[in-house]
């Protein structure tokens, strides 16, 4: 289908309503922008990373490798259609999949890390070293939770309601009343 006389506004609303109604899409989607800005995963950490978006068995629950290999086959025709080449490495310390002749992490997720390393502020590094283990180990688990709390009440936000006002689809698509 030749999608080039539809406005790109348009484009990216039925996008984002497919997103939301149908999960093969969704997890395409969410593989490809995960690609562009990180390289050289493995299977088991996409699969940590989509089940982190989408939920757990988001791949299914019976046959779900052939569910990822088949996703990943779409992904890479997708990528290549954009002028990227996905492909794998089985080399020992960098193993799994990349965009070739692509810096390890995109221009912009370099961006927020040298953002995140410059706020960084020494004395508190200073404290933090002659802290006991258990301290530092209770302070860690501290952000861990703080983080899991927030990503947790943005999933529920998110799955409360839609743009729309309507409830989230359900797993066949409908409408939930």
């Amino acid at each position: 289908m030749d999608t080039s006389s539809i406005p790109k506004k348009a484009l990216e609303s039925l996008l984002q309503d497919a997103l939301e109604r149908d999960p093969v899409t969704a997890r395409r989607t969410h593989l490809v922008k995960i690609l562009l800005h990180e390289r050289y995963l493995s299977r088991p950490q996409l699969t940590a990373r989509m089940e982190g978006l989408l939920g757990k068995g988001c791949f299914g629950e019976s046959a779900w490798e052939d569910t990822f290999y088949r996703d990943m086959r779409i992904v890479k025709k997708a990528l290549q259609a954009a002028g990227y080449r996905l492909k794998y490495s089985r080399r020992a310390g960098r193993p799994g999949y990349y965009l070739y002749q692509q810096p390890a992490v995109s221009a912009e997720l370099a961006e927020i890390l040298a953002q995140s390393v410059a706020e960084v502020d020494p004395a508190q590094i200073r404290i933090w070293r002659g802290m006991p283990p258990a301290e530092r180990f209770r302070l860690g688990c501290s952000v861990t939770d703080a983080a899991h709390k927030a990503v947790t009440y943005r999933q529920a936000a998110v799955t409360r309601t839609r743009p729309d006002g309507n409830k989230p689809a359900g797993p066949a698509g409908e409408m939930k009343p």
